[in-house]
């Protein structure tokens, strides 16, 4: 392993912490509606476990409206279920071969609820970040202790590490106060 393989590592590793807040920030509701919302919802398709968008047509109605259209006429009443049954506190209704997904107006309380959840959210990614930079160092020192890297580069390279968990702890922010603003917004 080199220096050059333990940043990239560190790199990758970062990108999908972030990629993992994005999709988790994804699922915290703001009161209007996008299709995104039902993504971690599953229905039972013949035994097996499935997300709605593999089985049903997704679509936004209108703002605070998203339409659900299944492939197949019987899966309606378990892509119903599956939506009632969900975390997210959506009632849906069917209408013919349509299933229509209003999102509730979210109260002053509500969005104060999802604004510490996106915090909480924010802190998880943060820490893995931190780990990652933590394993990174710790793969360094290894480079060092076997002498395959001198002090100076070392340390260059753990100041790299550094700006690189920087860069990535004020991306989560930047991420994190866009949703924050999007969550109050009334």
């Amino acid at each position: 392993m080199t220096i050059a393989d333990v940043r990239k590592s560190a790199d990758q590793r970062m990108h999908k912490s972030i990629e993992t807040l994005k999709a988790d920030l994804a699922k915290v509701r703001t009161g209007r509606a996008h299709a995104g919302i039902l993504d971690h919802v599953h229905v039972d398709y013949y035994g097996n476990p499935t997300q709605i968008s593999q089985v049903a047509n997704v679509t936004l109605i209108d703002a605070r409206t998203i339409g659900v259209q299944p492939w197949e006429k019987k899966m309606i009443g378990a892509i119903e279920k599956a939506i009632r049954e969900s975390d997210l506190g959506l009632n849906p209704s069917t209408m013919g071969d349509m299933i229509r997904v209003p999102t509730p107006a979210l109260t002053e309380e509500r969005r104060k609820e999802m604004v510490k959840l996106v915090k909480v959210e924010a802190e998880n990614a943060k820490i893995a970040v931190r780990n990652i930079r933590r394993d990174a160092n710790e793969a360094l020192k290894k480079l060092l202790k076997d002498k395959a890297v001198s002090e100076d580069e070392e340390r260059r390279s753990q100041d790299d590490v550094q700006k690189l968990t920087d860069r990535f702890v004020a991306e989560i922010d930047k991420l994190v106060a866009e949703k924050e603003k999007e969550v109050l917004t009334v």
